[in-house]
């Protein structure tokens, strides 16, 4: 899938139409307070490891795309709901 790095649309901050750069969202960094994450820490040392010892499966054949979109004008930004698709570049 395709993508122009620059497009005219609608700014939600200036409620009109501008021109509008679009990034794409890199992944953050994990947080180690999540629930998963304590179980899993709980869990490690002698003995069977359980439910985490199993090998993950496999990826998904498509990946989420998250797009931050940038106004111009007033520099503040915006995402819209996730997409899938298996690939993903921007155009000049």
């Amino acid at each position: 899938m395709k993508i122009p790095k620059r497009v005219r649309t609608y700014c939600p901050s200036c409620k009109t139409h501008q021109e509008i750069v679009i990034e794409r969202v890199k992944k953050g960094q994990q947080s180690s307070m999540t629930h998963i994450a304590r179980q899993k820490r709980r869990q490690e040392g002698i003995g069977n490891s359980g439910k985490f010892s199993k090998v993950p499966g496999g990826d998904k054949p498509t990946k989420r795309i998250w797009l931050r979109y940038r106004c111009t004008v007033c520099k503040k930004a915006f995402q819209t709901p996730a997409f899938r698709a298996k690939r993903f570049e921007f155009k000049e």
